[in-house]
């Protein structure tokens, strides 16, 4: 089996990267901004924020993807900056970062402690993949509320997938990006006054400790990023076939990660879900053993938005929401279906698999605490009770 990764790279695994990068950092940079801003960041701050989280999403990807042969994507813990934006207010930008080295030593030592992997393979397949589908539901739905709002522009794009998909399926995705882009030049839906150049500064801030900020900020953080990314991220992998892959490894990497790059605003890395399902899908390559190309191409396309900072997010700003939505939303259709076929192969388990699925797409939100978690929990309580019940 060919082993190097310059020969294993495609045109449909680099395209892949792009979009699982485009994705994420268009759908959520404004949530860092948010976080950022409550923090009492200025302008040179908030750039070093993107530069430190775009650098260690950059480095993690291609090293796990280079090192394990598997499309292992991480992400700046979206959730994690929800929540930052909604608690910081008020408090001292240096104990907020007091606050994300104390996550990022939890997550470091839940890693090290192989704590993660013993937990994970509590979960059978089912219902992780049922999970997994019920977290990608509304990014397929959104294709179609997208059309709604931006008939012409979603319309061609959904156009050029099902042709795209007829007869050149490797190239589909890129074919619908393409697109896109060239419909909404046509269409004069690009803000070219919202596109500036502004390189990434980092600026360090030395750490403070306060019991009440690592109580109140760290120690939730640590949980979000742990159940609303990390636990999702690791069924996508198993999902797609990558089960392989050890997670501990993985999340004491991402938790060294944040811990090195905290001071310079790297306030938590994680697992991706949403977008890693961009890389492990078919879509990025019919060969899943190539499919690891996929994610050393999203992180240097990560590097680049960390060396261009604020830049870059404001380029992929600059595209209007109903492009973003529409292209995540047909790039995951292939993974939502193998997911769901995964999810209820298994006669016996199929009840409880749909119940993950539900709770898992309801979008509910208990105590900071997102579906994909009480998804997860419920299917599992639904697996095991079935199961004593059968025996």
């Amino acid at each position: 089996m060919n082993k190097s990764p310059i020969l294993d790279t495609s045109l449909s695994t680099v395209s892949a990267g792009f979009i699982t990068v485009l994705v994420g950092v268009a759908s959520s940079a404004a949530i860092v901004f948010e976080a950022a801003r409550a923090a009492g960041a200025d302008q040179l701050m908030i750039g070093s924020w993107i530069g430190a989280l775009g650098l260690g999403m950059g480095l993690t990807c291609i090293a796990f993807s280079w090192y394990y042969r598997a499309p292992v994507i991480t992400a700046w813990s979206t959730p994690g900056a929800a929540l930052l934006a909604t608690s910081l207010t008020g408090i001292p930008i240096a104990e907020a970062i007091g606050a994300f080295v104390c996550s990022a030593i939890l997550t470091l030592l839940v890693g090290l402690s192989g704590a993660f992997d013993r937990v994970n393979r509590l979960v059978p397949t089912p219902l992780a993949s049922a999970m997994l589908a019920g977290i990608l539901l509304q990014f397929g739905l959104s294709v179609f509320t997208s059309l709604q709002a931006q008939p012409i522009l979603v319309g061609t794009m959904f156009l050029t997938y099902i042709f795209g998909r007829r007869w050149a399926p490797r190239y589909a995705i890129l074919l619908v990006l393409m697109v896109g882009v060239s419909a909404c030049w046509k269409l004069q839906l690009i803000a070219f006054d919202q596109i500036h150049w502004q390189a990434a500064q980092p600026v360090w801030v030395t750490p403070e400790f306060r019991l009440s900020t690592l109580v109140g900020i760290g120690l939730p953080l640590f949980i979000v990023t742990m159940t609303s990314q990390n636990l999702p991220g690791a069924a996508t992998l198993a999902a797609s076939g990558y089960g392989r892959v050890p997670i501990s490894p993985v999340i004491s990497g991402t938790g060294l990660a944040s811990l090195l790059l905290t001071p310079f605003g790297g306030f938590a890395f994680n697992l991706a879900a949403i977008t890693a399902a961009i890389c492990t899908g078919p879509e990025a390559h019919p060969n899943p053993d190539k499919r690891y190309t996929a994610g050393i191409a999203a992180g240097i396309f990560y590097l680049i938005v960390g060396l261009c900072g604020a830049s870059v997010v404001a380029l992929f700003s600059a595209f209007p929401q109903e492009l973003i939505a529409g292209l995540a939303g047909l790039a995951l259709i292939g993974v939502i279906g193998n997911s769901l076929a995964s999810a209820t192969a298994e006669v016996e388990h199929r009840e409880a698999a749909i119940i993950t699925f539900l709770v898992s797409a309801s979008g509910i939100n208990l105590f900071g605490v997102s579906s994909a978690f009480w998804g997860l929990l419920g299917g599992l309580a639904c697996y095991w009770l079935f199961n004593r019940r059968s025996s």
